[in-house]
């Protein structure tokens, strides 16, 4: 039976009228929206402002950096609900499912579960865990409606935002408070996901704005190719809000959230549970330089079979922006990270000692100078102090050729590194001796040297594209080495390289259709170094396809109806192997006015069902569905 899924938004007084009677009354309402991205032409759509490829505001088409921008509208045309699935609106990334609520997603290699070559900052907050140096992914739940868009880096970023961004950097950032003012409230209703959303934004004082929300969801489990539940279902609930105030040259932010869920696994399940709390103060100085001071605090807790943790981060950073010289900018910064880790030890495994308390320290500075009108340079440095290893250094060095306005060509030369985990180090296989796997107290970072060259242009009004070549060495990656006296060990083993290339084109052909389009080939070779004896190493660092593509088709017909078709293509994964699939989704929607939008989505349109991520003796399916939403927006 096909699933229907219903979501409406109501803004106003909240308890003025029955949901039914304002159902009636969307029709004939007379609302206004926001300018949405299809609406500008692609060459206002090269004048997008971006910051993550240099900490400061830039025109995308200048940016030096193999960068893609998921906007608003891409993810309401998308009909995402979760950041994981917003995030496949990335040519660049891959993003594989690999049950209800876990997802794999990488770029340019090394994806896995566990993978910890990306770095991700919501609204400068980096979400991480030096668990494993990654993202738990089933705990970061977001307000869709809230995010402006989503800056995606696909290479190196290590001189300006530090270790573990390896191969990319995720820079979510959500609208300012000023942008969501009203009320919301967003019912879902299906068969694979449920949830409520409430927001209300206001006024505070006459130069502030804010918003609180609260959000419920649940989610449904997913089945095994044989047909049989997962047993991977999920509900939980999350509430925050922001507060933007700004008064002559100086802008504060606050921000927080709280959350907690729980998920289905045997034999006890899954908790979350966790609360963040952001400040950030911007200055405006003299000469156009600019002064920036954020903190934050987050408390995370993960309670699973076999395994609990406790993890509370605080983290202070300060950034200066400014001109040293009239043909040269500069920024510096300087920030502090102190996490205490507090781990509860089973007989199936154990992190010795179980409670630590780590500091990371950095200072960074980079510098572009202009040698011609259209060339520049930018040199940078970050050294960054780890509890494992203590300093590292993050060079950066990169040429910027602008040939016209709408062309540039860029060249860079990065080292980053993949700081020591916990698991590195600390982890234990069982909890109790003998152990049949050591974490190894002298495990150093894993270290990668990248070349990347980049073309990206607007030749005409209607036609942008970007092409990035890459070649990336790896050294001194994580393997499995056997122990004297029994049992093995984590080491430093690994060596090898990722070549490939990268391209994202965006085509309007008409006023009324759009293309969006990527491709990404890569040839990743991996071995062992000399006087190593991996024992299974290489099949640990992750699983990834040689190719993928994908293909969205925007149309506008007439005045009042759209229709979206996204198609994806995925290589097979060799290990554990995972066929290739095809995906097509489709959405056709409605919008008699500005304001109320109907829409109809059918997501694996041909497919009855494939499989993303995992081994081939259980793996998860996802087969076609349909959803209907109803939107009201103010």
């Amino acid at each position: 039976m096909a699933k229907i899924r219903i979501r409406y938004f109501i803004h106003g007084q909240p308890g003025r009228l029955p949901i039914p009677l304002l159902l009636v009354c969307l029709p004939i309402s007379a609302l206004a929206l926001t300018t949405d991205i299809t609406d500008l032409s692609l060459e206002q759509l090269g004048n997008i402002v971006v910051t993550s490829v240099s900490r400061r505001e830039e025109p995308l088409i200048d940016a030096a950096a193999s960068i893609f921008v998921i906007s608003a509208d891409d993810i309401r045309r998308s009909g995402a609900t979760t950041l994981p699935e917003a995030l496949r609106l990335a040519p660049t990334l891959q993003v594989a499912r690999a049950d209800a609520n876990q997802y794999a997603i990488s770029a340019r290699g090394f994806n896995n579960v566990l993978a910890n070559k990306m770095l991700v900052l919501i609204d400068g907050r980096t979400v991480y865990t030096p668990l494993f140096s990654g993202v738990f992914w089933d705990a970061q739940q977001a307000v869709m409606d809230d995010i402006e868009r989503i800056e995606v880096i696909s290479g190196p970023g290590a001189t300006l935002w530090g270790a573990n961004a390896v191969n990319g950097v995720i820079n979510v950032i959500t609208r300012k408070a000023s942008d969501t003012q009203g009320s919301l409230l967003s019912l879902t209703g299906g068969e694979r996901e449920s949830g409520e959303t409430v927001r209300y934004g206001g006024r505070s004082g006459e130069s502030g704005y804010f918003r609180a929300y609260a959000r419920h969801f649940e989610r449904d489990a997913s089945r095994l190719s044989n047909g049989t539940p997962n047993h991977d279902s999920a509900r939980g609930q999350q509430g925050g809000f922001r507060a933007d105030f700004k008064q002559a040259r100086d802008t504060l932010t606050v921000q927080g959230d709280a959350y907690e869920s729980e998920a289905e696994r045997s034999p006890s399940g899954v908790q979350l549970s966790g609360a963040n709390l952001l400040a950030r103060w911007n200055r405006t100085l003299r000469g156009g330089s600019e002064l920036r001071l954020q903190t934050f605090y987050d408390h995370t807790k993960r309670e699973q079979p076999g395994f609990t943790e406790r993890l509370d981060t605080l983290d202070v950073e300060l950034q200066h922006t400014f001109m040293p010289f009239s043909d040269n900018e500069a920024i510096w910064g300087a920030g502090y990270r102190t996490a205490h880790d507090q781990v509860l030890n089973s007989a199936a495994q154990a992190f010795l000692p179980s409670n630590v308390r780590q500091r990371w320290s950095n200072v960074f500075i980079q510098d572009t100078l202009k040698l011609s009108p259209k060339v520049d340079l930018t040199a940078g440095l970050k050294v960054e102090s780890n509890p494992y290893t203590g300093a590292e250094y993050l060079p950066n060095l990169r040429l910027r050729w602008l040939p016209s306005a709408d062309t540039v060509v860029w060249g860079a030369l990065s080292r980053s590194v993949r700081a020591p985990s916990r698991i590195d180090r600390d982890l234990y296989l069982p909890g109790n001796p003998p152990y049949l796997l050591s974490g190894n107290t002298d495990f150093q970072s894993e270290v990668a040297r990248v070349v990347e060259l980049g073309y990206r242009s607007q030749l005409l009004p209607s036609w942008s594209y970007s092409i990035t070549l890459f070649h990336a060495d790896y050294d001194r990656l994580r393997s499995i080495e056997p122990k004297a006296g029994g049992g093995l060990v984590f080491d430093n083993k690994i060596a090898g390289t990722n070549t490939g290339v990268e391209l994202w084109s965006n085509y309007r052909v008409t006023d009324w259709w759009r293309l969006v389009g990527g491709f990404v080939a890569q040839r990743q070779r991996l071995k062992p170094k000399d006087g190593s004896n991996d024992q299974g190493g290489i099949a640990t660092l992750g699983n990834d396809p040689d190719a993928w593509w994908s293909l969205r088709s925007s149309f506008d017909i007439g005045a009042h109806y759209t229709a979206d078709v996204a198609v994806r293509r995925v290589g097979a994964l060799p290990n554990p192997a995972v066929p290739g699939y095809t995906a097509t989704d489709l959405r056709v929607a409605w919008r008699p006015q500005r304001g109320f939008e109907l829409s109809l989505g059918v997501e694996n349109l041909f497919d009855s069902g494939h499989v993303e991520w995992g081994p081939s003796t259980a793996t998860v399916e996802y087969g076609r569905t349909t959803s209907l939403r109803a939107l009201w927006k103010l």
